[in-house]
């Protein structure tokens, strides 16, 4: 690279130089406290107080990793419950687990570097590292006291694999911090794995186990609500559910001094295993999946699964198979549907099923107090409610506003379920034929009008959907090159957006920027979508609608948002989105209680998908993209943290040889555009690179660039990162000036996966005053703005 480094060469260099250099390693711990004067060495550990459990270095299987665990300490067979370091493991036995005088828990490999941290991102005056008897690592304040209130970190928050008591499954409602179970890839490889268990909180809330983004099991509805509700009693142990304004969580106490634990395994399976002393095995003692019917939606919409019959798979009485041919043939995901359709008139009736696995509970609405006989004339008088049940015996109200699935029999046990059907069946439907034969004229008279209607309604339709394609074939602007195009996206009708946002409500609001507010949708299959909506005072238009269309429905990176097509019906114009649940990274980051689940093994991994996903943009794809707007809360995270980036609204599509240009309009947001694109409208695939600088110092350090401020000067973050550099005490990243200082994306991959040597950063060009305070304003521009004044220091 000329003339030295770059953006990703200061921010590893920084990294590298602050997160792992220099710790303390003094004497070795002793019982169940580690304080920052002592460490744990490869071959010794500290135990808890009761010596239940025990904290060191360990080997999984047949592999000769280093990870730093628990493990129960009174059973022969050692049984590993949690895992520090799952996606980064240790090579040798020269490994260190040490306290920082910040508060973190890091592990440090032989040259010093941190391989990984607990990140509790709250500074303790005295910290205290303390392993307790049910197996908790925990962190807080000595001067505070080992109280739970006073945790700053604990390994409870981030279980693995394993689920045992006293632990909660489940959210805190307050910082949206969620709790859940992730499978191990392997028995000998801790990293996460494709298997998620979790309390789905969409609807009423029950346990649900995910593959990837799909479910595959559902464990059914957690009842027995209240503020504090006892969901189920064994001989061996007692479940509660917690259900207040703060917290959503599911929890279990021993009923005696059982060993229980709940493990999530590699391939799937949710099994609770118990300790045998006299023969010392664990033991199975129940598995949550127990047959074909608790595969999820095996029967599809309307069936009812019963194990004990032949085929296990049955329509409810009142309704017939969708496809009759492939249902017979064993193809039961098509469903059932009505014999009689709903007359939606308050003539309709219930019909009542005892002993049921509840339904999906994704689309309900609930109230734990009203009365079963409230709940069922509220389900009649709204000709949408297909289902209504008590939420637990007696008690509550529970409605369904979809169809129904994932359906099964309990020999003992489930619950009663009053599902909707007309009030004519078809045997007394053929009764009163005689009552109707003399209507027989008038009807087909209006069944012959009404045809007329209905083939005027198709041509409507079909002359509406040709020019909704019409609208799509557009020719590229300015922005985007030259040449028509023709762009194969599926079409979304208004009203199945519409129904799948329960109408752009506020409850199913995700945000809002430039372009206009994002909701939350579900699809009537049951798929969660995001939708972009443009709103009519946006400062983005068609043309920005037209451009993130023909950028990002060409491409397909597991680090680009999916874009899965869009609707211009009724005036609108919508983009319609994979669902990302995590939200943006700058919801992350940015907040004080969410950056607690951001350990640095994870925002490694953001940092190097993100790079991943821009490099793709710049040389693997099919067309060269220079993004212009990259910045936090336009990077997405899924349900397993995974960065995607999103918006491409004010993207620019170069030729294959082309790798920037100029403009006279310049589009971005202010803090994260490079000094020649704000100045002088010129950007390139550097542009993006000096962006990518920006956010992997905020990802690093949790501070914004636009809005740092420090007592000392005016500077924002780029300009002290650099000054704490020049003066010997670096921090965290910089950015470079020059483009040709910047590496390509190619070399920032490199230089995140290589342990090679890195070249000293230079002097970063950044905004040493700083005019704006709006929160994330963005630039949109005409002739050559300057945006503030520039001058390095």
């Amino acid at each position: 690279m000329e003339g030295g480094s770059s953006t990703t060469t200061t921010v590893i260099t920084l990294i590298l130089s602050t997160l792992f250099c220099s710790l303390s390693l003094n004497s070795r711990a002793a019982t169940d406290i580690l304080r920052t004067d002592q460490n744990i060495t490869d071959g010794s550990t500290i135990v808890s107080a009761g010596g239940q459990f025990e904290l060191g270095f360990l080997s999984l299987g047949t592999s000769v990793n280093r990870y730093v665990g628990i493990w129960y300490k009174q059973i022969s067979v050692k049984t590993t419950v949690w895992i520090a370091n799952r996606g980064t493991p240790l090579h040798t036995t020269t490994g260190l687990l040490k306290l920082n005088t910040n508060g973190d828990l890091v592990i440090l490999d032989g040259s010093g570097y941190v391989v990984w941290s607990s990140n509790s991102s709250k500074f303790v005056s005295k910290p205290v590292l303390q392993l307790l008897d049910r197996g908790n690592l925990v962190i807080y304040n000595e001067t505070d006291g080992n109280v739970q209130k006073n945790y700053v970190w604990q390994s409870f928050n981030e279980p693995g694999d394993t689920f045992l008591p006293g632990n909660n499954l489940g959210w805190d409602l307050e910082t949206g911090m969620e709790t859940y179970l992730s499978s191990w890839r392997s028995e000998d490889d801790p990293s996460p794995g494709e298997f998620t268990y979790h309390v789905n909180r969409i609807g009423f809330p029950q346990l649900i186990l995910r593959k990837g983004s799909d479910i595959t099991f559902r464990e059914g509805p957690l009842d027995n609500f209240g503020s504090t509700g006892l969901f189920k009693t064994t001989p061996v142990y007692v479940s509660y559910v917690v259900f207040n304004d703060k917290e959503l969580h599911y929890h279990y106490e021993l009923v005696d001094s059982i060993v229980t634990r709940l493990v999530l395994h590699p391939l799937g399976d949710i099994g609770r295993w118990i300790w045998v002393e006299r023969i010392k095995v664990w033991q199975l003692y129940r598995s949550h999946q127990t047959d074909d019917c608790d595969t999820y939606e095996l029967c599809g919409a309307y069936g009812f699964c019963n194990v004990a019959r032949s085929p296990a798979c049955e329509c409810l009485n009142e309704f017939q198979p969708k496809f009759p041919e492939g249902w017979n043939a064993g193809d039961w995901s098509g469903g059932c549907v009505r014999k009689v359709e709903l007359s939606c008139t308050g003539a309709d009736v219930f019909v009542n099923y005892s002993g049921v696995k509840l339904p999906d509970t994704q689309k309900s609405w609930f109230d734990t107090k009203m009365s079963l006989d409230k709940c069922n004339k509220l389900c009649l008088e709204n000709c949408s409610c297909t289902a209504y049940a008590n939420i637990e015996s007696g008690s509550g109200c529970l409605l369904w506003f979809n169809e129904l699935i994932d359906i099964r029999n309990y020999e003992e046990g489930g619950q009663d379920i009053y599902i909707r059907r007309a009030a004519l069946e078809p045997d007394e439907a053929r009764k009163g034929k005689s009552k109707v034969k003399f209507m027989i004229i008038p009807i087909l008279l209006t069944a012959t009008m009404m045809l007329g209607v209905c083939l005027w309604v198709i041509r409507k339709k079909k002359k509406q959907r040709t020019e909704e394609l019409a609208k799509l074939h557009f020719a590229n602007d300015e922005e985007n090159g030259n040449g028509d195009e023709d762009l194969e996206l599926p079409l979304f009708d208004f009203t199945t957006l519409a129904t799948a946002t329960n109408g752009f409500s506020s409850n199913s609001k995700l945000g809002e920027g430039g372009f206009g507010p994002v909701y939350k949708g579900t699809l009537d299959e049951g798929k969660d979508i995001a939708v972009k909506r443009l709103s009519k005072d946006s400062r983005q238009g068609l043309k920005e609608f037209k451009n993130e269309v023909s950028c990002i429905a060409r491409l397909q990176h597991r680090n680009l948002v999916k874009l899965l097509g869009c609707s211009v019906q009724e005036g609108e114009r919508m983009l319609v989105y994979e669902y990302m649940p995590n939200k943006s990274l700058d919801s992350f980051i940015f907040d004080k209680n969410q950056s607690k689940a951001l350990a640095w093994t994870m925002r490694y991994n953001i940092i190097n998908g993100i790079a991943r996903g821009i490099l793709y943009l710049h040389q693997d794809s099919r067309l060269r993209i220079i993004h212009r707007d990259l910045k936090a809360s336009n990077i997405l995270l899924d349900h397993e943290m995974n960065p995607k980036i999103s918006d491409f609204g004010t993207a620019r599509i170069c030729g294959e040889t082309e790798t920037g240009a100029s403009t006279t309009r310049v589009v971005g947001t202010y803090g994260y555009m490079s000094p020649e694109y704000a100045t002088d409208g010129i950007f390139s695939v550097k542009s993006d690179v000096y962006s990518f600088g920006v956010m992997l110092l905020e990802i690093v350090s949790g501070k914004r660039n636009k809005n740092f401020t420090h007592r000392d000067h005016n500077l924002n973050l780029l300009g002290h990162a650099w000054g704490t550099f020049t003066d010997g005490n670096v921090l965290d990243l910089v950015d470079e000036q020059y483009p040709a200082d910047r590496p390509t994306m190619a070399n920032v991959v490199l230089m995140l996966t290589s342990e090679n040597a890195l070249p000293q950063p230079k002097q970063p060009g950044f905004y040493t005053e700083r005019k704006l305070h709006e929160e994330d304003s963005s630039a949109h521009s005409s002739n050559n703005l300057s945006v503030t004044t520039m001058a390095p220091r």
